[in-house]
């Protein structure tokens, strides 16, 4: 969605490895990736956070390049076999941020009109967000609304 709103290019990613194993030089145990992958969702970190903490800090003093490749499961997976996913995915959280930050923003400032465009743009991204995620990962009865945003990003 990056192009959807704007004439900007998307922001770019780090690079991944090049292999699908893990290094030589990273022989941790994928229990022991689990283990702090569950550790640090429950400090309260977002799974894209998580995997940033294993690259730069790793376990057991071992950096960890790549999730998937050492435990064969993503971070997210991990996540929701142990009852520690959030309740909202990680992508429409940062939009109902945004649009509660836009909000209020736009309340205290009522003339910024390039900001109540940026408010409705980021709206609309989140009820097809929301649309898409409605029936597995977000209740059937979910829908957006100033106040639900509020709730869930408390």
């Amino acid at each position: 969605m990056a192009r959807m709103h704007t004439r900007r290019r998307g922001s770019s990613g780090s690079d991944r490895p090049a292999t699908d194993e893990p290094p030589e030089w990273s022989d941790v145990d994928s229990e022991a990736i689990e283990e702090r992958v569950v550790e640090l969702a429950e400090q309260g970190h977002d799974p894209s956070q998580i995997g940033m903490k294993l690259r730069d800090e790793g376990v057991q003093g071992t950096p960890v390049p790549d999730v998937n490749a050492a435990t064969g499961k993503k971070v997210t997976e991990i996540l929701e076999e142990n009852d520690a996913d959030p309740e909202v995915p990680e992508d429409l959280y940062n939009l109902l941020e945004r649009a509660v930050r836009l909000r209020e923003h736009v309340d205290d400032n009522p003339t910024d009109h390039q900001n109540k465009r940026a408010l409705q743009n980021t709206e609309s991204k989140i009820r097809r967000l929301a649309d898409y995620y409605r029936g597995d990962e977000l209740d059937e009865s979910f829908a957006y609304s100033y106040e639900r945003a509020v709730e869930l990003t408390e």
